[in-house]
């Protein structure tokens, strides 16, 4: 097989259409896992949008917390969105085929707003830094001009990151095999088909996934180390509470999605293997947007109170 590939390099042959592998198992169990990701998706989507039609419409929730969160529900609809409909087809086994540039703009697209999510969620680790350590001054720090700036940063910058590893992917050759273990097409997949020389790849997906995920994760760390300092300060355990509260949600979030992120892509080199890459994208593109806006919603006093006024007013 080794003989063959370098004379199809030699040839310039190069596969050009790949093959999903997806979940292999019997028609039943890839079957379940539909019904699995299909709910899973509707919910995500509901949610999430629900989100974002709850702070528009609530003039209460129109803070920077909240449009920091409508931004987070809407990249997470994205997000699965570029996931589940086609790994849905791949597991029925009616869209197992991917064509090269489909896979890189899939590539580029999840880890653009992988990325966003990064910054996004450290632009939200220091908004509650704001909150709860200036609070007196915080609406005047955090005006809107610069949550607006925040959050449009967070977005090209996770796009602009991603956009040098994406070329240098597409410039891998592949002489086969043509099936990618997977139901999307990431990093790993790619560098374990390719019959060229990976390094380059793999060098820029450690340090733009240093630069991305490890430099957010440490303004996150950053800012809740002075939260939860600020909060150990406040003398009445009722004042305490109130203040845990408004970032126990946020918390919660950034413990799973920088985990699971970690766990992905910061490596030195495409070393998990690819069924346990398989096990936690699913965690990570699936799960994660469909825990977001219940944890948010169900531990957050604000959101509960502005659901119950829209339910009360219908």
């Amino acid at each position: 097989t080794d003989l063959n590939i370098w004379k199809d390099m030699a040839n310039g042959t190069s596969v050009e259409v790949f093959i999903l592998l997806g979940f292999p198992g019997t028609w039943q169990f890839r079957v379940s896992f539909v019904v699995v990701f299909a709910l899973m998706y509707t919910l995500t989507i509901i949610g999430n949008a629900s989100i974002l039609a709850l702070v528009w419409r609530s003039s209460n929730l129109h803070t920077p917390m909240y449009f920091f969160l409508c931004n987070l529900s809407f990249l997470e609809i994205w997000y699965t969105t570029g996931v589940v409909p086609k790994a849905i087809g791949v597991m029925l086994g009616t869209s197992q085929t991917i064509s090269f540039s489909v896979c890189i703009l899939q590539l580029f697209f999840l880890l653009s707003l992988g990325s966003t999510e990064c910054f996004l969620l450290s632009v939200m680790a220091y908004d509650r830094y704001l909150a709860i350590c200036y609070p007196l001054r915080y609406s005047s720090l955090m005006n809107s001009v610069l949550s607006v700036q925040l959050a449009l940063s967070s977005w090209l910058g996770g796009f602009l990151a991603i956009s040098p590893l994406a070329f240098l992917t597409s410039r891998l050759t592949f002489c086969g095999p043509d099936v990618i273990n997977h139901f999307l097409c990431d990093i790993d997949s790619c560098l374990a088909l390719s019959c060229s020389d990976t390094w380059p790849v793999e060098l820029a997906t450690f340090l733009i996934s240093i630069i991305v995920v490890v430099a957010s994760c440490v303004v996150t760390l950053v800012s809740y180390m002075y939260i939860i300092s600020s909060i150990l300060h406040i003398q009445s355990a009722h004042g305490r509470k109130k203040a845990f509260s408004t970032c126990s949600a946020h918390l919660s979030v950034i413990t799973i999605w920088y985990g699971s992120t970690m766990f992905l892509y910061v490596k030195p080199a495409a070393q998990n293997s690819l069924d346990l890459n398989k096990i936690v994208n699913t965690f990570n593109t699936v799960v994660t947007p469909l825990l977001n806006p219940f944890i948010y919603t169900l531990r957050n006093k604000e959101v509960k109170l502005a659901l119950g006024r829209a339910f009360w007013k219908k």
